[in-house]
């Protein structure tokens, strides 16, 4: 009996181990290098990715249950290091730019202010080109987190901490390895707001799947952005991303 009872312990013991280790190894976060390297891999992987050295994405925009039409948004961005965004709400432009000398924001209410301090940083780390192949040299960190769920689907969290400016975080789905969703903290007038953006309905363009719908949350308001056309390799000028005299 005490043989018996040796032998089922023994057992016992060594499953536990066998469900514990398989229990760890669910529970385990993949690397950052697994989790970018899946990224690029996902988008259309790096000799794609790198062929590409502009890009102009034309769509619609609208603020969720507001009582006003869509809206225009044109996005110009140019490697390394370029951006501009000019939104058209019932004729009433918005315009955010940045290059290597700084970044800055026109509208109707306040004309043209350049961008400081953390909202600088954040300008100038937004408009990296390409910025999927570079995820080191913006963050000066990246750290797998959790596995979370986002709609539905699980998803790894990443924590990316700049130099200068606001950490940001990102979900990477599990089975696609696309970015899925990110959320950042900028300053306003009202103080501190997290805003999250949820990126989806991804399409081939030109080798590279890229997000065709942008749904932008906040405790104020959500907008959504939905891209009719994006052409890679456009010619653009260097000066419109300058700030305006």
């Amino acid at each position: 009996m005490k043989r018996i009872l040796s032998v089922v312990a023994i057992a016992l013991v060594a499953l536990t181990s066998v469900r514990a280790t398989a229990q760890t190894q669910t529970m385990a976060l993949p690397t950052i290098d697994q989790v970018l390297d899946k990224w690029i891999a996902a988008l259309g992987g790096r000799d794609a990715i790198q062929k590409h050295t502009s890009r102009v994405s034309r769509g619609t925009i609208e603020m969720v249950d507001a009582p006003m039409p869509p809206g225009t948004v044109e996005v110009s961005e140019k490697a390394p290091d370029k951006a501009l965004t000019v939104i058209n709400l019932q004729g009433q432009l918005i315009r955010e730019g940045a290059d290597a000398s700084g970044a800055w924001q026109q509208d109707p209410m306040d004309g043209v202010k350049d961008k400081t301090g953390k909202d600088l940083a954040d300008a100038k780390r937004d408009a990296t080109f390409n910025s999927e192949l570079r995820m080191k040299e913006i963050f000066k960190t990246l750290t797998v987190m959790s596995q979370e769920t986002v709609g539905g689907k699980p998803a790894y969290l990443v924590v990316g901490t700049p130099a200068d400016g606001s950490p940001t975080r990102f979900w990477f789905a599990a089975d696609t390895g696309l970015l899925i969703r990110t959320r950042s903290t900028r300053d306003t007038p009202q103080g501190p707001m997290d805003i999250d953006v949820f990126l989806e309905d991804y399409r081939d363009v030109d080798g590279v799947k890229t997000a065709h719908m942008i749904r932008q949350v906040t405790q104020a308001f959500t907008m959504l952005v939905k891209l009719s056309e994006i052409k890679f390799n456009v010619p653009l000028d260097d000066a419109i991303f300058r700030k305006p005299k």
